[in-house]
């Protein structure tokens, strides 16, 4: 079995098109609007693990890995 990358915060956003940029994920992230398990998160270079509830609005969501 490979190790898989960890997503950062801001690429998950923009995959899951939360987002429409990378420079709108740094912007919403560095501005205090994203949580991570209930915490705000200013760091768009978090790394995500399975199981990490993401919210931005009303939007949430649960990351969830995927082996290839």
């Amino acid at each position: 079995m490979s190790e898989l990358e960890p997503i950062r915060l801001d690429q998950y956003l923009k995959l899951m098109n939360a987002v429409s940029s990378g420079g709108e994920a740094k912007h919403l992230i560095q501005s205090g609007q994203v949580t991570v398990n209930g915490e705000i998160e200013t760091r768009r270079g978090r790394k995500l693990a399975a199981g990490d509830v993401i919210k931005l609005d009303e939007l949430e969501f649960t990351v969830t890995i995927i082996e290839p």
